[in-house]
């Protein structure tokens, strides 16, 4: 039976429409491979619609309409999801060492201290937009948008010269935001515990929350049209009842370049989520309820002090073009690799501080028979 023209034409077409729906319900990473089976494959998944849909699943955020004039106006979905799905890698973590000609002088004029003031002046808070998503387990539990780093005030403003923090929690919420009321409870998936003694001895619940928690924290450079994800997807670490029995500590992060801004060359972005349980049942009543307190955003150098907020500027714009990749164990080897450095730098200091208390133990020793030999003497 022959097949006319408008025939054939027609069922391209439909083959097309059948593509992309299929192409459509998948995430970034099946997508990406999908792309690379057939020349059809690869000619749909260059649609920004699709990668705007992918986005939208990933990162609730970018539904906002502010946010996707923003995407548009840095290069589109695609390349949002290019910059933000992959993990910050600092390859430099290995042969970082605290470099000597950055000390921090007495004598050093403002202009040493800080480096290149002119490739600092271009740099603004304004120009940054942070964009976070929180997620257990698939699930969104919470979305925020600062615009410009907040209470940064003017460019001779205490933020400059004081610690570096971002305290999500701290500031009011948009219309779209929950604000400070963010939950989770049974019908989030949450284990039921009886007390927190007994979460103390089994850790059910730490595990639990560990174990479907998940960190997005997108910084975006307006000016350079940069974006990066600096959280870790998944926890770094944390403690459990701490410093409270009823709070439960998170940690995410990542290693982010200094080099030519601080000493150390390398710092890390910590981050950190704070849950406190509201509610624990008891044997007739298995309710368990935690909430958010706390979701902030540092950095630290090597020595564990925090990073003013004017070299903080220089590290994140830095940071934004640093190397990234998919592999989640190499993001935790650099991390391991960077506590480390840190503790040979920790126990370095120590001997060093012990040879110092010896020689002025033996040097108050012999001044003071020193004086008594002069005493008898006379």
């Amino acid at each position: 039976m022959a097949v006319s023209v408008a025939q054939l034409q027609s069922m391209a077409s439909l083959s097309n429409d059948l593509f992309y729906d299929i192409l459509r319900r998948l995430d970034g990473a099946t997508l990406a491979s999908a792309a690379c089976a057939c020349a059809a494959f690869c000619s749909i998944s260059k649609e920004e619609r699709i990668w705007e849909n992918v986005c939208h699943s990933l990162w609730p955020s970018t539904k906002r309409e502010d946010v996707r004039s923003l995407i548009s106006s840095i290069g589109g979905f695609r390349k949002f999801y290019a910059d933000c799905f992959p993990l910050i890698v600092n390859k430099e973590v290995p042969v970082a060492h605290w470099d000597s000609s950055l000390q921090y002088s007495e004598e050093w004029a403002v202009d040493d201290y800080y480096g290149d003031i002119d490739e600092f002046e271009s740099i603004s808070p304004s120009d940054f937009v942070t964009i976070v998503d929180v997620r257990y387990k698939d699930k969104a539990i919470y979305s925020k948008v600062l615009w410009g780093i907040p209470d940064s005030g003017g460019s001779n403003g205490w933020f400059y010269d004081c610690p570096f923090r971002i305290d999500l929690l701290s500031y009011s919420g948009r219309d779209d935001d929950r604000g400070n009321n963010v939950t989770l409870s049974l019908a989030d998936g949450l284990p039921p515990i009886t007390s927190i003694e007994k979460e103390r001895k089994d850790g059910k619940l730490w595990r639990e929350l560990c174990d479907g928690i998940q960190l997005s924290w997108i910084i975006v450079n307006r000016k350079d049209k940069q974006a990066a994800n600096f959280a870790s997807w998944s926890p770094l670490g944390g403690q459990r009842h701490w410093p409270t029995d009823s709070d439960f500590l998170i940690r995410f992060g990542s290693i982010l370049p200094a080099k030519d801004i601080l000493p150390c060359n390398v710092v890390e972005c910590t981050f950190v989520m704070r849950f406190r349980a509201l509610h624990v049942g008891d044997e007739q009543d298995n309710q368990t309820t935690l909430k958010l307190t706390e979701l902030s955003m540092q950095l630290e150098d090597m020595g564990g002090a925090h990073v003013n907020g004017r070299n903080s500027l220089l590290v994140l714009r830095k940071a934004l073009s640093c190397q990234r990749s998919n592999n989640y164990g190499e993001l935790l080897e650099s991390c391991q690799l960077y506590s480390k450095l840190q503790r040979e730098l920790r126990e370095e200091k120590m001997r060093s501080e012990n040879c110092f208390e010896r020689l002025y133990i033996l040097s108050g020793i012999a001044a003071f028979f020193t004086f008594w030999y002069c005493i008898f003497l006379i």
